[in-house]
């Protein structure tokens, strides 16, 4: 059995998000996703959308074999417990291959790092950004 780690924010699901989770499931033979807790994220605006509310629905995706909340103070606590073979990241993460080996290497931690592709095919009237669909929101329905 080979057990793939996929992680991110999944604020506003979108076809971008089910692209990132089907390649990662390719990787292995068990999804486990990590949903970044809403305090954790400072890369980008905080998400929306409740912890529980964005694991539930990463949860109830096909791919998906186990999601949880990510750790509140460390990033290595739930990828110890999984103890996966592959840490799957998206192909627009702000994670750099490398220096996470490295961080993964130093915790003791013995997985590969791998970058899912991004979709090959993208429509026009797709928006594979959260962000890009809460600015649409606003644009067509904020005065």
């Amino acid at each position: 059995m080979t057990t793939v780690v996929a992680q991110g924010t999944f604020d506003v699901l979108h076809p971008g998000h089910v692209h990132y989770l089907e390649a990662a499931a390719a990787m292995g033979t068990e999804l486990h996703v990590i949903v970044a807790r809403r305090e954790n994220v400072t890369h980008k605006e905080p998400p929306i959308l409740s912890n529980r509310q964005r694991r539930d629905m990463v949860a109830a995706l096909k791919p998906v074999d186990e999601a949880r909340i990510g750790h509140a103070e460390d990033f290595f606590v739930p990828i110890r417990e999984i103890d996966p073979d592959v840490i799957a990241l998206g192909y627009d993460q702000h994670h750099d291959e490398e220096q996470l080996a490295a961080a993964l290497d130093e915790a003791g931690i013995d997985c590969a790092v791998e970058r899912a592709s991004g979709r090959e095919e993208v429509r026009d009237d797709e928006l594979l950004s959260t962000g890009r669909i809460v600015e649409r929101i606003c644009d067509e329905r904020c005065d």
